[in-house]
């Protein structure tokens, strides 16, 4: 089993910057995709960021430019640098995961989730 945990989420103004960290722990054999979603209130989750075990990163429209996504593959740990946040980026951020764990399988492991609300 594989366990995401997300840290890094908090209140900050517009045009401020935060961190999300999110660490990947169990029994875990190798993690090909690490990713970041969100989900606002009444909206459906959507993909913010995701980073290949290569290096490799995608972004949503809205965030190119502003968020940053990064990978330390010694300790399983993705981040989400986010700049120049608005408040539209209010949402639950969620860490996924692309893993092969204990079951020899790769599946998507989620993390619980952390609160980012960007307001004055």
């Amino acid at each position: 089993q594989v366990q995401l945990v997300e840290s890094g989420g908090g209140l900050v103004q517009p045009e401020g910057s935060l961190r999300l960290s999110c660490a990947a722990s169990g029994s875990i054999f190798s993690i090909n995709v690490m990713a970041w979603y969100r989900q606002a209130p009444g909206k459906e989750r959507e993909l913010v960021a995701r980073i290949l075990g290569g290096g490799s990163t995608d972004y949503a429209d809205s965030v190119k430019g502003r968020f940053t996504i990064s990978r330390d593959n010694g300790k399983n740990t993705v981040y989400l640098q986010m700049n120049s946040l608005k408040p539209e980026d209010t949402a639950v951020y969620y860490c996924n995961a692309y893993a092969r764990g204990r079951s020899g399988y790769y599946s998507y492991y989620w993390g619980q989730g952390t609160q980012v609300t960007v307001s004055s």
